[in-house]
């Protein structure tokens, strides 16, 4: 199998997985996928698709906290 390589660039950052030897299709997809979903680039993304207010975030961004105090309260107690 010839040497195969996925690549995605993120502004000066840029992604690539390479096919090692023998590897299967899927597999070298689901290794990148990883890669770009552990690197944020998916994420931000998303999160420029559309503008979202400070406000909005900020708002978003405490009610995230909170639901994660509210997990971790939940299980320290459990």
């Amino acid at each position: 199998m010839e040497r195969q390589s996925i690549g995605l660039f993120k502004e000066e950052e840029r992604m690539e997985v390479k096919a090692r030897k023998n590897e299967n299709p899927h597999s070298l997809i689901r290794r990148f996928s990883k890669k770009i979903k552990d690197s944020g680039i998916l994420e931000e993304y998303k999160e420029r698709m559309y503008f979202i207010k400070p406000s909005d975030k900020k708002r978003k961004e405490k009610r995230l906290r909170e639901k994660r105090l509210k997990k971790l309260q939940e299980n320290s107690n459990g």
